[in-house]
């Protein structure tokens, strides 16, 4: 191994329950809705800036919206119909956001805009990934082609990797994903490897999924520069550190990103679209998600427009069985509870859960215990009882002595914690204090 790189430690994480009851539910393509809202911050980085106006007539594949600087996204139509309007909407973190609403026309034509890129170096594959509006399908919404963006003052990347743990419990898109598009997967996976000039490439899966890794293995097997490594069923095992950590043994350094580990690291899903729109142009303009939990009546894996309200989603897949009592865009352990279910789909989006009493098994907040087990179980080696203290007594100095910027915000302390102490929340707060204080100074 290169000894220019840190070494990883390797933390714990927790054992969560799967509850992949969607595995076998082909993906189906649901009916359009009558209107869709766009979201034009559905990424990390700047919002994109929109270039339609009310009234205007768009297709399938029209930019929206252009990217807000290097750190943003395009954002393109998933239907065709008319503009009616520019508004500002609540995000589903709860943030303003700008939007374009369009009211659907069912016609579904394509923009005459959209044709396959010419790919010939890895400038001209980062410019037509740029203009894909394609953003990091499997968590926090990073832009692809900033990821696909090498320079000289960082490391050359010696690994790909692929994300194919999905160890959230309930989801299982990503899974559906190795089945149904793995040929896409394999031409994604050669494309970046060829460009970027990366010399091997390793697709990380966990253990509870024997179809997808035997599935792949046969597809790779005449290719040297591919490895699919099995991986334990533990949470976070998909972190983007910890995968790192995994696969390869080594670590990102606090506050840097995973090529500074010489890794480029992506999702199962991003490599498929990258097959798919190098082939046709078509833009990201929509999204496989995993519909689950005891409210829904027909839990499933759906193809969706982005934009698509959880509500319309819910509707056309067969309706809510019951009230939720909770509403997750995303999994269990970092999924964002919903306070309505006309949130639009995004770009990020991998799974809606509509949650019973039973299945959240909350436990009320208790005082600590002091057992450890948030610190035994934290696959960053950090102290969520020591942060949750220094936050409590606005001890600026010892958050920062104790790495707190360094958590993922996995909710593994939450969800092994018996006292049922909210630190995953906790955690977010201090790194926001410790932002606020380093705007002050």
């Amino acid at each position: 191994m290169n000894t220019k790189f840190l070494k990883a430690p390797r933390g714990a994480g927790v054992e969560v329950p799967h509850n992949k009851h969607t595995d076998d539910c082909e993906s189906v393509r649901l009916p359009l809705p009558a209107q869709v809202t766009v979201q034009l911050s559905q990424h990390i980085g700047a919002p994109a800036v929109a270039c339609v106006a009310k009234g205007d007539r768009v297709m399938v594949g029209t930019v929206l919206a252009k990217a807000g600087g290097f750190v943003s996204a395009d954002t393109h139509s998933p239907v065709s119909g008319t503009v009616k309007e520019l508004t500002t909407v609540l995000t589903s973190a709860g943030a303003a956001a700008s939007a374009v609403v369009i009211d659907v026309d069912g016609a579904q034509e394509v923009d005459p805009a959209i044709v396959p890129p010419v790919v010939t170096d890895a400038a001209s594959l980062v410019s037509a990934i740029q203009h894909s509006g394609l953003v990091g399908l499997g968590g926090a919404g990073f832009p692809t082609h900033v990821k696909l963006s090498l320079s000289e003052d960082k490391p050359h990347p010696d690994f790909l990797l692929i994300n194919g743990a999905e160890c959230e419990p309930y989801i299982t898109s990503d899974f559906r994903g190795m089945m149904e598009e793995p040929d896409d997967i394999i031409e994604g996976i050669q494309t970046v490897l060829k460009y970027l000039d990366i010399p091997k490439c390793i697709i990380g899966i966990e253990n509870n999924k024997p179809r997808a890794i035997e599935l792949l293995k046969q597809k790779t097997a005449e290719f040297a520069n591919i490895e699919i490594r099995v991986l334990k069923s533990s949470y976070p095992q998909g972190a983007e550190k910890v995968l790192i950590a995994t696969l390869t043994g080594r670590a990102v350094p606090m506050g840097g990103l995973p090529i500074d580990a010489g890794c480029v690291i992506l999702n199962i899903g991003t490599v498929a679209f990258i097959a798919k729109y190098l082939r046709t142009g078509m833009p990201l303009i929509e999204k496989r998600i995993t519909l689950d939990g005891k409210a829904i009546a027909k839990p499933g894996n759906y193809i969706v427009p982005i934009g698509m309200s959880i509500k319309d989603v819910v509707d056309a897949a067969g309706g809510y069985a019951c009230e939720p009592a909770m509403l997750l865009m995303g999994g269990m352990m970092m999924g964002i509870a919903q306070y309505t279910d006309e949130t639009p789909i995004l770009k990020n989006n991998n799974a809606i859960l509509a949650l019973t009493e039973d299945e959240i098994g909350a436990i009320p907040d208790n005082p600590c215990i002091h057992c450890g087990r948030c610190v035994e179980h934290c696959p960053m080696r950090l102290s969520p009882v020591e942060i949750a203290f220094a936050l409590s007594q606005g001890d600026d100095a010892k958050l920062a002595k104790l790495s707190v910027n360094n958590c993922i915000e996995c909710g593994s302390c939450s969800f092994i914690c018996p006292a049922g102490r909210p630190l995953t929340q906790q955690m977010r707060l201090a790194k926001a204090q410790l932002r606020k204080a380093g705007t002050k100074k």
